[in-house]
């Protein structure tokens, strides 16, 4: 390594943060110099992100961040995957839908029409996700004829910085509109479900420079920096900082939603990795992410935030897990990956409703709820790993959790328990290290593939180790 700094911009479903990453010699420091809450917004037409809002966040963090590092060598953006903003010259064609709006299903049943899903998968590789990028477009109605580009959310915030209109390879992935074997926009799949091909940005791959701010921003935030592509969609970032050997483990990017799957030179189309609901998402150095989606801490989350509002106060998570763990006797396990459990809402009462209607054992206790969620989590990531391993055909001898979820010890050891393999945890800034990394062997501050840079993060960031318990 030498020496020097860069800026990670990493937006997630709930928060949003600006980190700055330092690289001297063999050593990375972090620190975070930017956070910023990410609400949505519910308006008359449907649930919508705040991006101007985040927006806001993102400037205000680089600030401090060039008033931190004078000479930063770049800034990369990252954020959840599929949601988008239509443009139209200079302008956005409204404020970007969050996933979780309700509009979808219709765009789910116009796709289907044209393309069934077994065609769609051999084409684009994708699960069926009903809020997936091109369902939200066939939903969009005129608004597509309105519109002259799309940019997904990392790539709508580097336009705003640069000016740039690009989409970069892993985020653009998950959009359902690209070959999954070629890489390139699937232009006859756009056409025929309605998207205009004209609309859609050239491609770039992690690690290209988007360009150096423009004047405004530049003069705003005190200093001037290029904006590096990154693996924007922030599993991919995540997975960069997986510290694992990809040929004998399985990995797991656990915040709002649980992704869990191998890292592949190519991607698994067989019909049973389609039934299965496996997915082949693009990954940093044109690896294959072959994971599947698990709802994740969104379902803890929403019954704390449900228990929160109720009660007017704010809920030690840590004392709850710890009561949690306590928990003796036997706890009501759900279908995790339940449709049921996506929209925003009453989370206690629909687990509660969903254990009920199937003779299982119905939580008494806050600590028994948080026990039924955790042990319905580690069930599913569980068979998820497995499923990952045998369709496949990656052995899997270890399993790496990052991200928030690696500060779950009760869920780190169960996964370990049930998937009867060692579980090793961190680091749970996994997102934010995988962007810092590819910025920083672009700036020429580290050098290496993808084994080398996940050396040096496992040498800064010794991850915890569960072992199964018999």
């Amino acid at each position: 390594m030498t020496s020097g700094s860069v800026a990670a911009v990493d937006l997630g479903a709930t928060s949003g943060r600006v980190i700055l990453g330092r690289f001297d010699g063999g050593e990375i420091a972090m620190e975070t110099v930017g956070r910023f809450p990410n609400t949505p917004v519910r308006t008359p037409d449907g649930l919508h992100w705040d991006l101007l809002g985040l927006y806001r966040g993102a400037l205000d963090g680089l600030r401090t961040a060039f008033r931190a590092a004078p000479g930063l060598s770049s800034i990369g953006v990252d954020s959840w995957a599929v949601d988008y903003a239509l443009l139209r010259g200079e302008r956005m064609l409204g404020v970007p839908f969050h996933y979780r709006d309700e509009r979808t299903a219709g765009g789910v049943e116009a796709v289907h029409a044209s393309w069934p899903f077994e065609e769609l998968y051999r084409r684009n590789g994708l699960q069926f996700l009903p809020f997936n990028t091109l369902y939200q477009l066939a939903a969009e109605g005129e608004a597509l004829s309105l519109a002259d580009g799309i940019l997904l959310i990392p790539d709508l915030v580097g336009w705003l910085l640069t000016g740039e209109r690009v989409a970069e390879r892993t985020n653009a992935s998950t959009t359902g509109l690209l070959d999954v074997t070629t890489r390139e926009w699937d232009r006859e799949l756009a056409e025929r479900i309605g998207v205009p091909a004209s609309i859609l940005p050239s491609l770039v791959d992690p690690g290209a420079t988007l360009g150096g701010l423009l004047p405004h921003v530049s003069s705003e935030l005190g200093g001037q920096a290029p904006v590096v592509a990154v693996g924007s969609h922030d599993t991919a970032s995540a997975v960069v900082a997986v510290p694992m050997r990809a040929d004998r483990a399985a990995y797991i990017s656990c915040g709002t939603w649980g992704l869990i799957g191998v890292e592949t030179e190519k991607p698994v189309l067989t019909d049973a990795a389609r039934e299965a609901n496996f997915t082949n998402e693009g990954g940093v150095d044109g690896r294959v992410r072959f994971l599947h989606n698990v709802m994740g801490l969104w379902l803890l989350s929403e019954t704390v935030r449900a228990w929160e509002d109720e009660a007017g106060e704010k809920i030690d998570l840590p004392a709850l897990l710890a009561r949690a763990a306590d928990v003796s006797g036997p706890v009501g396990v759900f279908d995790a990956n339940d449709p049921v459990f996506l929209a925003p809402g009453d989370m206690p009462a629909r687990i509660a409703a969903w254990l009920r209607d199937r003779g299982r054992p119905v939580p008494s206790s806050r600590a028994e709820f948080a026990r039924s969620i955790v042990e319905s989590l580690a069930l599913a990531f569980a068979e998820a790993v497995t499923r990952a391993s045998e369709l496949s055909g990656v052995p899997v001898e270890t399993i790496h959790i990052v991200g928030g979820g690696a500060l779950n010890t009760l869920l780190c050891q169960r996964l370990a328990d049930r998937a009867g393999l060692p579980v090793l945890a961190g680091p749970v800034e996994a997102t934010a290290i995988g962007n810092l990394l590819v910025q920083a062997r672009t700036a020429g501050l580290v050098s290496g593939d993808l084994e080398t840079l996940r050396a040096a993060v496992a040498d800064a960031f010794a991850p915890v180790r569960y072992a199964p318990r018999a």
